[in-house]
């Protein structure tokens, strides 16, 4: 209304003050656009964490609906998740660690620390087995169709030492293997002379204060705010967290929360961890992708799509994507407790609504 319109007439109550908290609020307050996008992991239902980070600040850092529909637990910040195939960018850095220790080299041939592998190998280098140009066939390909129990990454280097062929010759083509990463985790044992868990953990995950992340193996150390997977099941979510291939660790076993991946995402921008030479090596183009959506080249353990470094993984019961904009200092996580949707459109869709502004 307009200032004519209105009548002055005293306060009804002129002595008494009203306590109206002022304070920011502890965590940042969300954007109506993104909430908009995240609408259907909210309430009953299994859920997801979000962290958008720009400019080392977090723009939204949250949880929707539920990490155990079961018990009726709310996904939060802390919730850890099975990160499935965003696991293959610390595969990657375990390498590149050791590396830059001299420890072994980019392009040793694969049967020097596997020698078990059979002859038709003989020319597979790690940067092959990195870039997914090795040729090696898949092991899930390789798996009986009942298989009992779960594999491991050396039950993946048992499957192949029977198998004296590639799906083509090494390094003249590019098709995305889980074999290739599940060997990568089998080096970095072999040349470390400590389990790939506790290589990760020692290497990577405690230096950077990233206290709850773990390469999860059954009968060891336990996930702390475990994510349940769920898929959706003639229209009810029924509990889906392991398969036969759930316990292979290169390609696909790491636990983690938007927390401990905020750390990592940090580390990604200095030496602190990888030397500038290892993140130009994981971050390059090194071979380009066909027939993958959105991708057009791979690095070691990202792609790499325009300005865009990110990889995304999929599992049983669980979807999730790390997207960043390392040119903007932007970076989307979203981690998920479910078989559907995937994420990596909605990460880039929160992307361009935080570039927007």
């Amino acid at each position: 209304m307009e200032w004519w319109h209105y009548t002055f007439q005293p306060e009804p109550t002129p002595g008494t003050y009203y306590d109206v908290p002022v304070t920011a609020p502890e965590s940042p307050m969300p954007d109506a656009a993104i909430e908009r996008l995240m609408q259907r992991y909210e309430g009953d239902v299994p859920g997801a964490s979000l962290l958008v980070l720009h400019d080392g600040e977090e723009r939204v850092h949250r949880g929707y609906g539920r990490s155990d529909l079961e018990h009726g637990i709310e996904a939060g910040a802390a919730t850890n998740y099975r990160l499935a195939s965003v696991s293959k960018q610390f595969t990657a850095a375990a390498i590149l660690l050791l590396a830059q220790d001299g420890t072994l080299a980019i392009d040793d041939r694969v049967r020097r620390w596997l020698p078990s592998l059979p002859s038709a190998t003989d020319a597979i280098t790690l940067r092959q087995l990195l870039t997914h140009t090795s040729g090696l066939l898949d092991y899930e390909d390789l798996m009986a169709e009942a298989y009992e129990g779960q594999i491991r990454d050396a039950g993946v280097l048992a499957l192949l030492e029977r198998e004296n062929r590639l799906a083509f010759p090494a390094g003249s083509a590019y098709r995305y293997s889980n074999s290739g990463y599940a060997l990568l985790a089998l080096v970095v044992e072999r040349a470390s002379g400590m389990t790939f868990p506790a290589f990760l953990h020692s290497r990577i995950f405690l230096p950077l204060g990233m206290h709850d992340t773990v390469a999860y193996v059954a009968g060891g150390e336990e996930v702390s705010n475990r994510a349940w997977g769920y898929s959706e099941i003639d229209g009810q979510w029924q509990r889906s967290d392991q398969s036969s291939t759930s316990a292979v660790l290169g390609d696909g076993g790491i636990y983690s929360n938007t927390h401990d991946l905020a750390r990592w995402d940090a580390a990604l921008y200095d030496d602190r961890l990888l030397s500038d030479a290892s993140r130009a090596l994981a971050f390059g183009k090194q071979v380009e992708v066909a027939g993958e959506g959105a991708a057009t080249h791979y690095g070691f353990g990202w792609r790499i799509s325009g300005d865009t470094r990110w990889h995304s993984g999929e599992t049983i019961g669980f979807r999730n994507v790390i997207v960043r904009w390392p040119a903007q200092r932007l970076t989307v996580i979203l981690l998920s407790n479910r078989n559907d949707p995937a994420p990596y459109q909605t990460a880039l869709d929160i992307g361009r609504r935080v570039l927007e502004d």
